[in-house]
């Protein structure tokens, strides 16, 4: 391959194509950790909704640092995979204690940092100061395996060390950070997954795939998903005008997050659902009528949630909450962070009251 003309192509490209994002433009290494961290499993349109908002409350590493994670979680909600804006606040924490409150340019350093692989340091190394370090995620591995013919599991193994290897070579002495942007966006934009618009391509004429015709076929689809239905009750628990929530804790979905006090119905299991919910709160519990059916999926989960009015008795003696839990008032629900469906059935329940 003839890298210099290769680069040539793909950067006169970008020039007339290139996306306008909220993160683009910067060289802060700071706005642009937050937004290659926050485009993690998350789409470029979503981002784009939370990025500005999270950095006018968040301005620098410092007061990101300085933060209770509920509010950085709350500034987060609805952005998905939680762990994510825990990650972001301890390294912003690390950074502070051992850096400063600069974020650190060593490569080394970086990837030492929470939440921090290797393509999110290259990303934030080769924008924010020029580096040579070469990107793999998803646009740019599916336009590199297309270009070479990498059949099998792009993401671990020989596949992935050959398009590492690829990324590394392709890169230029400098610009490197707008030559990985241009990457991005060309297989954002043209070397799409279901329709690739090859006719648009600047670097058609090295791709191995058009010539065969496997644009389709490469890079190899990944295997279904099994989904697995289940069927999960959350309860609103209301005394001397406020709201029992409870708060997950690390390891199990939706870490950090608040929520109604909520479990999944096992088919066969012997425990009454008052009881359940009270070894969930500590508290005894009386469960009432139904307030509305939610419908949602959570990774490989196909959930239909029961929402239901219940009522508290007092706390078991002698006996503590499996959760951590919390009395919290209408005006503190809108700052505590939930997780998406409590938030929904939250504004639900209040527009019947």
């Amino acid at each position: 391959m003839n890298y210099p003309f290769f680069r040539r192509k793909i950067l006169g490209w970008y020039t007339h194509h290139a996306r306008t994002l909220p993160w683009r433009g910067t060289i802060d290494p700071y706005r642009v950790w937050v937004s290659e961290i926050m485009l993690q499993q998350t789409t470029t349109q979503t981002v784009c909704r939370y990025f500005d908002r999270f950095l006018e409350r968040f301005p620098t590493i410092r007061e990101l640092a300085a933060a209770n994670l509920d509010e950085v979680n709350r500034l987060w909600e609805g952005l998905g995979y939680y762990r994510r804006a825990a990650q972001l606040h301890r390294a912003a924490k690390e950074i502070v204690a051992d850096h400063g409150g600069e974020f650190p340019l060593d490569v080394a350093v970086v990837r030492k940092l929470p939440g921090i692989g290797r393509y999110t340091a290259g990303a934030i190394l080769s924008i924010a100061a020029d580096q040579r370090l070469p990107i793999l995620e998803a646009n740019t591995i599916r336009l590199h395996a297309r270009l070479l013919v990498v059949k099998g599991d792009t993401n671990r193994g020989e596949a992935n060390r050959i398009l590492w290897d690829f990324a590394e070579k392709i890169l230029p002495k400098t610009g490197c950070g707008r030559f990985n942007q241009a990457l991005m966006d060309l297989g954002n934009l043209v070397c799409m997954p279901k329709e690739p618009h090859c006719l648009r391509c600047p670097v058609v004429a090295f791709c191995e795939s058009a010539k065969r015709g496997l644009q389709m076929q490469i890079p190899s689809p990944k295997s279904k998903v099994r989904i697995e239905e289940r069927t999960e009750i959350a309860v609103i628990i209301r005394k001397k005008g406020k709201i029992l929530l409870i708060k997950y804790p690390t390891g199990v979905r939706w870490a950090g997050l608040w929520d109604f006090p909520r479990c999944e119905c096992l088919d066969g299991d012997d425990l009454p659902l008052p009881q359940r919910f009270s070894i969930i709160t500590g508290r005894k519990i009386v469960i009432g009528r139904q307030i509305e059916t939610l419908k949602h999926s959570v990774t490989r989960f196909r959930i239909t949630l029961r929402f239901h009015e219940a009522q508290e008795l007092g706390k078991i003696s002698g006996d503590s909450s499996l959760y951590e839990t919390r009395w919290a008032t209408a005006q503190e629900m809108e700052h505590v962070p939930l997780n998406s469906t409590a938030r929904k059935l939250w504004k639900n329940w209040r527009k019947t009251k």
